[in-house]
């Protein structure tokens, strides 16, 4: 058995996930599991209209997640997604263990930080920078 780390974007119909969003998480949950696969991070990231109409489908959920399964897996997972009706696409990428690292400890730091940043709250960083251009501009 050889697992291999992977990470998918599933586009959701965003219906379903609006009516039952619990529901259609599950549903993804047991594609990975009727397949092996051990999640590892699994989020919703975005809900909006689509570039263009896939299947009558003009919105969709953008759902990403994390996790380990046999790469011999891949076709069945595949197949799998294509027969759910909750799932309108998926994209299956595989990813160096380092890498992989990286992007999981992205959603494992803001969930033990607790911190969600507002969109009308600038980062820390650029806040640094305006009061150093501040005094720099008094200065001279």
């Amino acid at each position: 058995m050889a697992e291999r780390l992977y990470e998918c974007m599933f586009l959701l119909d965003s219906g379903r996930f609006a009516q039952d969003p619990q529901g259609t998480e599950k549903t993804v949950e047991e594609i990975l599991e009727r397949c092996g696969a051990e999640i590892v991070v699994k989020s919703p990231w975005q809900e909006g209209k689509l570039a263009y109409e896939i299947d009558g489908h003009r919105k969709g959920l953008h759902y990403l997640t994390y996790f380990k399964m046999d790469g011999a897996e891949v076709d069945s997972f595949n197949r799998i997604c294509k027969l759910n009706d909750a799932v309108v696409r998926q994209m299956l990428l595989e990813h160096e263990e380092k890498l992989f690292e990286l992007l999981t400890q992205q959603f494992t730091d803001k969930e033990v930080s607790g911190e969600t940043q507002s969109e009308d709250q600038p980062p820390v960083q650029e806040e640094v920078a305006v009061v150093a251009a501040t005094k720099e501009s008094e200065e001279g």
